[in-house]
């Protein structure tokens, strides 16, 4: 569930290539190839949400690479705000006009599957993705165990520390464990003569979906817990490791180290709060931020509830896949291959394209050998934990009814965070609702 702050970023970023347009048309939605004349050759669209920024310069190269070096099949970018992809991807679907290759959020996979959006991966793909990718990057990519395209960005949860806040409370370094989490969000809390917080210890954030859920589904993965059953078609977050985590959310709540109301995205750039659990892209936005304090950053794994716990977190991701539709389905699964999966030279090592191209704006793929050999080259070393998460990462669950779910489940957090729910009533909640969700959605 990464998006809402990672994809407000990317969802100001696109990439375009600029052919001219009477060579091009859709190899999904128009009726013939290129304009219909002998030799024209295919055209696929990729439609994405890559609507601006350094990933639309990014992602140029690889686009103009391939079309120069193909004369038969060029592929064709569009793009739209993040938060209207769902929408665009199922409208035009259901007017006949779906773009060629999508790029979806992995926790829409369920919904589009079901909604006959994505093809199936055929095997020799699949297989391509299966060997190549972390675990996590997989099973965010396939639905029902079947892989549906080729993970892109991956994103995993860990713990973000202002060094500087802990050393001034007398803590030598990040907390592992849930005691030590709370002890260090209490030592750095600290509040004015009016009982004003000026620093919170433990930033919990009402911002947007995938901060609000993805710090709690953070440390669910931590306490070993789950919030889908593994069948799909219940919550398995009203369990003893959703209730510790809970319990532990209200305690941080209720003594003061923790405001849900504030923005940590801003407020710990400032100085203003001491932890926070969030994804790895992040990282290069504070040191934008944040410039010679970006110094006092740290990152380290999300604490498990005791110290010989086995480590877990979350992880996020987008795919690239091709449309059920697409009338030429072998050209752009072989451009999604050779965007994937051929290596290329980068800076006297060898990675994938779309690996360097990730690693260039500050990301992950679920590609770990390219990541280390990427991260090796001088890259910021507040990246590794995030690299190395991907070891033991749980992708969020994308059944169908998997958005709403969140949604669902953000509600009942936030009324936990502002105590218009106990704990009781906030597990009980959940599960009604996110059960009738993703029952009816299966």
């Amino acid at each position: 569930m990464t998006p809402a702050r990672r994809t407000a970023g990317l969802s100001r970023r696109h990439f375009a290539l600029a052919l001219p347009s009477a060579l091009l048309a859709s190899g999904c939605a128009a009726p013939h190839q290129g304009i219909g004349r002998p030799g024209d050759p295919i055209v696929l669209t990729l439609l994405s949400h890559y609507a601006s920024g350094e990933l639309k310069e990014a992602l140029q190269g690889p686009v103009d690479e391939w079309n120069a070096a193909h004369d038969r099949v060029k592929v064709r970018t569009k793009a739209v705000e993040f938060t209207d992809l769902l929408t665009t991807f199922m409208v035009r679907q259901a007017a006949g006009q779906g773009a060629d290759i999508v790029h979806p959020y992995c926790l829409w996979n369920g919904q589009l599957v079901r909604a006959g959006v994505l093809r199936p991966a055929p095997s020799e793909h699949a297989e391509e993705i299966t060997r190549g990718y972390g675990k996590a990057a997989v099973g965010s990519a396939s639905v029902g165990g079947q892989v549906y395209g080729y993970p892109t960005e991956v994103q995993t949860y860990a713990l973000y520390y202002n060094k500087r806040l802990l050393r001034e409370a007398g803590v030598d370094g990040p907390p592992r464990t849930w005691r030590e989490l709370e002890e260090t969000a209490y030592r750095t809390t600290r509040r004015d003569q009016y009982g004003n917080t000026l620093v919170q210890g433990f930033g919990l954030s009402t911002y947007d979906d995938s901060t609000t859920v993805g710090q709690t589904l953070a440390l669910l993965n931590a306490a070993g817990g789950t919030f889908v059953s593994a069948d799909g078609r219940a919550t398995a977050i009203d369990s003893p490791a959703g209730r510790a985590v809970f319990d532990l959310e209200h305690r941080l709540v209720v003594k003061g180290a923790s405001v849900p109301g504030v923005n940590v995205y801003q407020a710990f750039p400032s100085g203003q709060v001491a932890m926070v659990v969030s994804a790895g892209w992040w990282t290069t936005s504070l040191k934008t931020l944040m410039g010679k304090d970006y110094r006092d950053v740290g990152v380290a794994p999300v604490p498990v509830p005791e110290a010989h716990d086995k480590r877990a977190t979350l992880s996020t991701g987008f795919m690239l896949g091709v449309n059920a539709a697409c009338r030429h389905p072998r050209e752009a699964w072989e451009f999604l291959r050779w965007l994937n999966t051929d290596r290329v030279g980068v800076k006297g090592a060898t990675a994938t394209r779309m690996s360097a191209l990730q690693v260039s704006v500050g990301s992950l793929t679920g590609r770990a050998d390219d990541m280390r050999t990427l991260l090796g080259q001088g890259g910021d070393p507040n990246l590794h934990p995030f690299l190395d998460a991907l070891a033991y990462a749980v992708p969020e669950p994308n059944v169908p009814g998997a958005q709403q779910a969140k949604s669902l489940l953000r509600k009942n957090i936030e009324a936990l965070w502002t105590g218009q729910q106990s704990v009781d009533e906030a597990l009980r909640t959940t599960r009604r609702q996110v059960d009738q969700e993703v029952s009816r959605s299966w």
